[in-house]
C-alpha cells in the first residue's frame, strides 16, 4: 500500500497550491452475500410469433402444420416456435387445439417476449459504511496482511445485517450484469431471487489525505477505496460532514 500511497500523494500535490495536512489509513468492512436468482430475457416480439399468437387467438389450429400452411412459412421455423412457445407457457392444447395461456395474452398485448433462464448465483459485497452494495471488480479483491484500524464511523447495526431487501438485490444484480445485459433487442433482467447467505465479512483498506488549497483557502478530504479501485466520493462527504470544522484547528 506505501508505493500505492505515494503515487496518489504525487498526484494530488501536482497543483503546487494543495498541501497534504493527514495521511491515514484504515479498513471498512465488506461483507460477502451469495445470492441465487432467476433471470429472464426480454425482447421485444418478433413478427412471425405475434402472427402465431394472434392466430391461434381468433381459430382453431390443432396443429404447426396448419399454423404453416395459413401463414405460408417453413413447417420447420413454425414447429420449433410452436415448441418454444409451449415450453415458455405462452400456449397450451386444450380439447385438442392451442389456446393462448394468461401469461401468453398478456406478452402479446405488450408485444414484450419474457424467456426464464437458468437459476444463476452471483456473488454481491455489501458495505456497512456505504449502507449498499458495492459494483466490485472482483480482480480487485484481494488478501491484506497487517491490516490497519477500523473506520472510524462505521455503522455497528449495519456491519451485523444478515438480511437485505428484494429489490435492493435486484438493483445490484442488474448493475453486476450490466455489460452483459443486453444483446442486440434483448435483455436480461432478474426476476427473483431465490435465495441469499450472508457469508463472511473481510476488511478492506482505504487511503484518507487530508488536503489545504492555500490558494483557495479551503480544505477538503481525498478517499482511495482499494476494493474499488477509485477515490470514493461517499466516504469523502462522510468524513467532511463529520469532521470539516476541525481541520483547520488541528492543521493550521
Amino acid at each position: 500500500m506505501s508505493k500505492l500511497q505515494q503515487r496518489l500523494m504525487r498526484e494530488l500535490q501536482q497543483n503546487r497550491n494543495i498541501k497534504i495536512v493527514k495521511t491515514d489509513e484504515w479498513c471498512i468492512p465488506i461483507r460477502t452475500v451469495e445470492v441465487t436468482y432467476e433471470p429472464v430475457r426480454r425482447s421485444t416480439m418478433d413478427v412471425l410469433m405475434t402472427m402465431l399468437l394472434i392466430s391461434i387467438q381468433e381459430a382453431d389450429f390443432a396443429s404447426a402444420q396448419d399454423l404453416s400452411e395459413l401463414l405460408l412459412v417453413d413447417p420447420l421455423f413454425i414447429e420449433d416456435l410452436v415448441s418454444l412457445m409451449s415450453r415458455v407457457s405462452l400456449i397450451e392444447q386444450e380439447e385438442g387445439f392451442y389456446r393462448l395461456t394468461t401469461k401468453g395474452q398478456q406478452q402479446l398485448e405488450r408485444g414484450i417476449f419474457e424467456e426464464e433462464l437458468d437459476v444463476e448465483m452471483a456473488n454481491l459485497y455489501y458495505s456497512p459504511c456505504h449502507l449498499a452494495f458495492l459494483a466490485v471488480d472482483e480482480g480487485n479483491i484481494e488478501e491484506y496482511d497487517d491490516l490497519p484500524e477500523l473506520y472510524r464511523y462505521v455503522d455497528e447495526e449495519a456491519e451485523k445485517q444478515e438480511q437485505f431487501d428484494e429489490a435492493m438485490l435486484i438493483e445490484a444484480l442488474q448493475q453486476e450484469d450490466n455489460e452483459e445485459a443486453s444483446v442486440g433487442a434483448s435483455q436480461k433482467i432478474v426476476s427473483k431471487i431465490v435465495q441469499t447467505d450472508a457469508k463472511q465479512i473481510n476488511d478492506s483498506p482505504c487511503l484518507e489525505f487530508v488536503l489545504h488549497d492555500k490558494e483557495q483557502d479551503i480544505m477538503f478530504v481525498r478517499v482511495w477505496n482499494a476494493l474499488l479501485n477509485q477515490w470514493d466520493p461517499h466516504l469523502e462527504q462522510q468524513l467532511t460532514e463529520k469532521e470539516q470544522l476541525e481541520w483547520r484547528k488541528k492543521y493550521l
